[in-house]
């Protein structure tokens, strides 16, 4: 069945960064704001996931850096288009599907810090940030990764609320995880994100910070969208068609 839907349509194509800490629901607010752009969307965490994928499958030690070094440089991760996204291929092997677990969400936190790991993304980042018209979501996409993007977010909210959220996220993959054990892995990687030497996740000086403890998912992106219209301007409402 075929059903109409507007897309917003700006006067030029621009890049646009969402950082922030786990839970704070940057996923489903990039996605959408994708969608409303009719731009495509990377989720950048996603990247950090797959490197993690590949260092568990390997069964190299995180701590040992020169190996994790050698490793990456015999390892290729292909970002292959799909709607509105990417494919993430490691290897020949697409993990597109194996990336939303809590051992990997811990273990892409520890790996992200690594000059090695970050190095052997940050190209890939930013090669497919070329062309704009592009949604990027991560925790240094403002600061390290596109300090030059067009218009910049940072998406918070009460550690309470992003556990719920990431709770009621896991639970669609698995009914062994408790609320608790969730709450405690987010506070340690907060921790590790906004400690870390490299790139810690704090908000770009230029960013537009939006506290989104007692705001619905439509009200951000109301607030985003306005606020991109109120800088770049509008050519009005594209209708497509969508099956």
């Amino acid at each position: 069945m075929m059903s109409v839907s507007s897309t917003l349509q700006l006067k030029k194509a621009i890049l646009v960064t969402i950082d922030g800490p786990a839970g704070a629901g940057k996923t489903t607010v990039s996605k959408l704001l994708a969608e409303q752009l009719d731009y495509r969307y990377l989720d950048t965490g996603a990247l950090y996931r797959a490197v993690a994928f590949g260092i568990m499958q390997s069964r190299i030690y995180t701590d040992d850096d020169m190996a994790v070094d050698i490793f990456l440089k015999k390892s290729r991760l292909t970002l292959s288009p799909a709607t509105k996204g990417f494919r993430l291929v490691w290897n020949d092997q697409d993990i597109t599907d194996h990336l939303r677990t809590p051992e990997i969400s811990m273990m892409a936190s520890a790996v992200s810090a690594k000059p090695a790991v970050r190095n052997f993304l940050i190209d890939v980042q930013r090669k497919i940030g070329q062309d704009k018209s592009l949604v990027c979501e991560g925790r240094d996409m403002g600061t390290i990764v596109f300090p030059d993007a067009d218009i910049k977010f940072f998406l918070d909210a009460n550690p309470e609320i992003r556990a719920l959220r990431r709770y009621r996220e896991l639970t669609l993959c698995t009914s062994s995880i408790t609320l608790d054990d969730v709450s405690k892995d987010m506070l340690e990687r907060d921790r590790n994100d906004r400690q870390r030497a490299i790139a810690p996740l704090i908000p770009a000086p230029d960013a537009i910070i939006i506290d989104a403890s007692g705001m619905g998912i439509p009200a951000v992106i109301n607030h985003m969208t306005t606020t991109i219209v109120s800088r770049f301007g509008s050519t009005g409402a594209k209708k497509t068609h969508q099956h």
